[in-house]
């Protein structure tokens, strides 16, 4: 199969010719489906008709279009489609024979309800490789919950570590379950194509933002299970490293890491506290965590009597890992990501120009491609029903019929 409509570069891009159908709204599906998207697949989103992905209402607005999605979807085709109606089910399953992958995220069997589950599109294309996301998983106690972020990030344990000691709970400030999801969908998908690649079979994928979650607990799980203590809110501060947090300064704060011998000493040496290299408490990296509470107060003592800046100077010229506290509207003007290139902007086609994060995916042959902003709603519906043998007579009565 070929993407076309790319313009050049398809051709270079790593997933170029694979032809994915994303049927998601607001983040986990959509997500994946931008990674994708971003390698080169062509991302066909199967949006209803009545207002499409959810997220297209979702504030601040950019001119008529939602801000977030025309960021979260781009170089991605709209195809409106109402799944409920004979004709546009019969047009769907048209083109999932077509298909490389599915992508939805809807609540476990609601895709059994529109007649497009699994084994309904898998006995007429095997190849097809089916991935769900959703908030607990297709099976389990639990599958039939409804699963938001903040849900998840509850559920999982995430909000018990997140905040000050004493505090409340506090949700990560992106909505992370959703973005893990989303990431463990995309790197199961390429797998999967690997196989596929193999064998000539497509699978089902079953990725749950609960498991997601719980994944990311590495050292919290570890630890549990090694002590039986139950891991609790700690700030900025690492379970198993310290000095490794954020500092007060006289202005704000910066961030250190000096956790090994080295860093240690070339960071007591530039706050002037050399004597605490030979205090008992803090003569290792595990006596240092034993002794967090002690040994921070004596840190933000002498760093809090300066800027953020004069400190964060000195410890990179001791080649002491540290780092400031940026606010975004300074991570969206910094010259290093510029330099890099993740700044960018990408067409639209009544927004002009939109200014877009990039890829972290740096790669020397086959880069990312990203080139369009997120698609008006139903932008490709007559393109790509044409492929499935409609004319523009057939899909103008379409429209009339409230198909697309």
């Amino acid at each position: 199969m070929s993407s076309a409509g790319w313009g050049e570069r398809a051709s270079e891009s790593p997933l170029s010719g694979v032809r994915v159908l994303e049927l998601a709204n607001f983040m986990a599906g959509p997500y994946c489906g931008m990674l994708l998207a971003d390698m080169g697949a062509e991302v066909i989103k199967v949006e209803n008709p009545k207002g499409g992905d959810f997220t297209r209402e979702t504030p601040p607005p950019l001119g008529d279009e939602s801000a977030a999605f025309v960021v979260l979807n781009r170089n991605k085709k709209s195809l409106t489609l109402n799944l409920k109606h004979p004709r546009g089910h019969a047009l769907f399953l048209a083109l999932a024979q077509q298909a490389d992958v599915l992508v939805e995220n809807f609540r476990p069997g609601t895709m059994a309800d529109l007649g497009i589950d699994y084994p309904t599109l898998a006995a007429r294309n095997p190849h097809l490789i089916y991935c769900s996301a959703s908030g607990y998983g297709q099976s389990g106690p639990y599958s039939q919950r409804p699963g938001l972020d903040i849900i998840l990030q509850g559920m999982s344990g995430l909000m018990s570590v997140t905040g000050e000691p004493g505090g409340p709970p506090v949700k990560v400030g992106v909505p992370i379950a959703d973005l893990t999801a989303a990431l463990f969908c995309t790197y199961a998908i390429l797998s999967a194509y690997l196989v596929r690649e193999r064998t000539g079979e497509g699978q089902r994928i079953d990725v749950s933002l609960f498991e997601s979650a719980v994944a990311l607990a590495v050292w919290e799980s570890s630890g549990y299970w090694a002590t039986g203590q139950v891991p609790q809110r700690l700030g900025s501060a690492h379970r198993s490293a310290a000095p490794y947090q954020a500092v007060r300064t006289a202005d704000g704060y910066i961030t250190v890491g000096a956790t090994t011998p080295r860093n240690w000493t070339a960071f007591c040496r530039v706050l002037g506290l050399e004597h605490l290299e030979h205090d008992p408490r803090f003569e290792t990296n595990t006596q240092r965590v034993a002794h967090r509470q002690e040994l921070i107060p004596l840190i933000e003592a002498v760093t809090s009597t300066r800027p953020s800046a004069h400190w964060y100077r000195l410890l990179e010229e001791a080649e002491v890992v540290a780092g400031v506290i940026n606010t975004y509207d300074q991570v969206l003007s910094d010259p290093h990501l510029a330099a890099r290139g993740f700044l960018l902007e990408l067409d639209h086609p009544t927004l002009g120009r939109v200014r877009s994060t990039g890829s972290p995916v740096h790669m020397s042959r086959t880069p990312p491609r990203l080139e369009r902003a997120g698609p008006l709603l139903g932008e490709h519906t007559a393109e790509l029903l044409a492929r499935l043998g409609c004319s523009p007579a057939e899909v103008e009565a379409l429209r009339q019929q409230g198909v697309v």
